[in-house]
């Protein structure tokens, strides 16, 4: 397996606050890893990093060997926590859009899921329920042939039903050999989609596991684990 992304003593402060506290951590290609932590725990700085939303204050960060920059959202597909979509635009609007922008934008994949899920590509963003907002957002971020994708909180604030959706989608969309990095604190709705976890507190990584080793050596769920170690 080849390394995909390489932090080597990553610091990021706001003002007075740390946010990241000098981490290293190492993902190989091929994987879906959970980045589990707390709310303000620093999952979405690093998250921003990745995607050259911020810059580090400190420290490297490296995606398939290069620095963030135009190189790096060539291979780099990023899901947000929050919307940002146009209300105003249709979804075919937003189609085109990212066909336009991104050589790796498959249009026959998002439309395929479109009609899996009965959305209509001439609607306009706005008469979509949130929840559908969310599954065309992911649809949008699944349809590239990325190298790596960066999902901040993508099942936050949606129905159950919606959830499995999003779920199967990201394992049955996305190209083996790429890595998937899911930011989320829902930790027992991810669990059995994970090859690897991150557990991340304060910007420090508490800890960097191979799901199966967890349940086989400690003989706990990751979310027991994960209760355990951050005595939730």
């Amino acid at each position: 397996m080849s390394t995909i992304l390489e932090c080597s003593d990553l610091y990021k402060k706001y003002g007075a606050r740390t946010a990241l506290d000098h981490i290293n951590l190492r993902l190989e290609s091929g994987r879906i890893v959970g980045l589990l932590g707390p709310n303000g725990s620093g999952k979405s700085t690093l998250i921003k990093l990745i995607n050259d939303l911020l810059s580090p204050t400190e420290g490297t960060l490296l995606i398939d060997g290069h620095a963030p920059g135009l190189e790096t959202k060539k291979i780099v597909s990023y899901l947000p926590e929050r919307s940002y979509l146009d209300d105003n635009w249709k979804v075919s609007s937003y189609i085109s859009y990212f066909a336009d922008f991104y050589e790796d934008f498959d249009i026959s994949r998002a439309v395929d899921m479109l009609n899996r899920l009965n959305i209509d590509p001439e609607l306009r963003i706005k008469t979509l329920s949130k929840g559908t907002q969310e599954k065309v957002q992911l649809i949008l971020v699944m349809s590239r042939q990325a190298r790596l994708y960066c999902l901040d909180e993508p099942i936050a604030g949606v129905d159950p039903a919606a959830r499995d959706y999003i779920l199967s989608t990201i394992i049955n969309n996305y190209n083996e050999h790429a890595t998937i990095l899911i930011s989320t604190h829902l930790i027992s709705d991810v669990e059995n989609i994970l090859d690897e976890v991150v557990f991340i507190q304060n910007g420090h990584i508490r800890m960097q596991a191979q799901v199966d080793d967890i349940r086989c050596n400690q003989g706990k769920s990751v979310d027991e684990l994960f209760r355990e170690v951050f005595k939730c």
